[in-house]
């Protein structure tokens, strides 16, 4: 298992379809996730540190696992079959529970739970960056700096 973090969502254009990207902390791979635009604010609003009035889903989730005496240990991405990435919420018992990647990550940054890949995952959708990339990386911050969680929601909602 591999230790990933998160590095933050865009945007893809012309899909408007927002991506999470994930970098391996020990190595020179990122990880484009393709994500919903539900999913991606749950992502932007927990790396703002933003706090809604009300629990959104993720916060829900955590205040249920966490009410019945369970921690989130850790996010892990075990398989991507058909392109859809499939993950497991571990918990501190051991327990556990098959989910979405995305949920998964929006979790794990609410919690401050590990998340890991295997081996087999970023060999099949890792992408190498070299040091030219990270000029790149250096631009999508900046961008994640400039955004907001409103910037994905769906027009008309």
């Amino acid at each position: 298992m591999k230790l990933l973090d998160v590095l933050g969502v865009r945007v893809e254009m012309p899909t408007s379809q927002p991506i999470v990207l994930l970098r391996e902390r020990d190595g020179g791979r990122r990880v484009p996730i393709w994500i919903g635009a539900a999913e991606a604010t749950a992502i932007a609003y927990a790396q703002e540190g933003v706090e809604p009035p009300r629990p959104l889903t993720h916060d829900l989730l955590v205040d249920v696992v966490a009410a019945v005496g369970r921690e989130l240990a850790t996010v892990r991405i075990d398989a991507v079959l058909e392109g859809v990435f499939h993950a497991t919420l571990v918990l501190d018992d051991g327990t556990e529970i098959s989910a979405r990647t995305s949920d998964g990550v929006a979790l794990a940054l609410r919690t401050g739970a590990e998340i890991v890949a295997t081996d087999q995952v970023l060999d099949e959708v890792g992408i190498e960056s070299s040091d030219d990339d990270e000029d790149e990386v250096a631009k999508f911050k900046e961008f994640l700096d400039e955004v907001s969680p409103e910037d994905f929601d769906e027009p008309g909602t």
